[in-house]
């Protein structure tokens, strides 16, 4: 069984587009969609520097263009499931026909937009801790007045907060954590400073029409499979100021007796925490069109 997941942010490097443009009708579904959204993405996915891809109102259309385009280069492929991280989710409703691939860059956008300007009222950003017992941490986060954002499995959990509460972090880090490392984003996703932004996506959303999923949808609120469109589009706007359930995702994974994953460009994030969380697990990152080949294999060995 075959889970096709896709990335959230944070996992974006400048130029990562720029192979992709290069296959037959991807820059011009690229210009169709940054048409609809009022945004250029394929100047931020080949060109825009570092920083400039770290806005959020940028990032997010941004990894989900990418998602779709990779996923649609590997032509007709039938996974069990799928799943994304954060933002990925969007991507990964687009994937069980939630919502066509127009409407989820347009929901995206419209989320970028909103979470940048809830990040705009407070500095604060997130890091991740590598190492450490989630019983020990995740205490200790909340002691120092940070959010457990991301509960990621394979001993990752990535914390949200102000820049003051995470620089105290950097100074007193919990026990048995190895090293703090500063993520390439621009707001403590996934928390109570995200709450404005809620009420700004779910007014955005409240004249879609979402298809129940054609797939098994994972969802990363709490890991279980949801049926119902309408949930899913209600649990991709309360996310935003919600904790992402990777670990759980995972543990669905499993239940489901996934045995092939594949991350979506620009993969790698989620395929190194499946190597440590889900042993025995076939996996292929998605980074450059080199990849497709091996993904085709991947994917025709363990699909249904």
């Amino acid at each position: 069984m075959l889970v096709l997941v896709a990335p959230g942010q944070g996992a974006q490097t400048p130029g990562f587009l720029t192979p992709w443009l290069e296959l037959p009708g991807a820059a011009d579904r690229l210009a169709a969609w940054s048409d609809a959204i009022g945004l250029d993405l394929a100047h931020y996915g080949t060109q825009a520097d570092a920083d400039a891809i770290r806005d959020t109102a940028v990032a997010q259309p941004l990894l989900v263009a990418a998602g779709l385009l990779s996923a649609s280069a590997l032509g007709d492929i039938n996974p069990g499931a799928v799943a994304g991280h954060s933002v990925g989710e969007i991507t990964a409703a687009a994937f069980a026909g939630v919502l066509d691939d127009t409407t989820a860059l347009q929901l995206v956008r419209k989320r970028g937009l909103a979470m940048a300007d809830a990040a705009a009222i407070t500095q604060t950003g997130m890091s991740a801790l590598l190492g450490g017992d989630p019983e020990t941490t995740v205490p200790h986060l909340e002691k120092l007045g940070l959010t457990p954002a991301n509960v990621n499995g394979a001993g990752q959990i990535v914390a949200a907060g102000t820049l003051k509460e995470l620089a105290a972090l950097e100074a007193d880090k919990p026990e048995g954590v190895r090293r703090v490392v500063a993520l390439k984003v621009a707001g403590a996703f996934h928390t109570h400073h995200m709450t404005p932004a809620v009420d700004a996506l779910a007014e955005a959303a409240a004249g879609l029409d979402p298809e129940d999923p054609r797939i098994a949808y994972v969802s990363n609120k709490d890991g279980q499979v949801v049926t119902a469109g309408s949930d899913v589009l209600a649990r991709l706007i309360g996310q935003v100021a919600n904790p992402v359930r990777w670990d759980l995702c995972m543990e669905t994974f499993k239940k489901l007796g996934v045995s092939a994953l594949v991350e979506v460009c620009p993969g790698g994030t989620l395929t190194g925490l499946a190597k440590r969380a889900l042993p025995g697990v076939a996996t292929l990152a998605l980074k450059t069109p080199d990849d497709l080949d091996a993904a085709r294999e991947l994917i025709a060995e363990h699909s249904a």
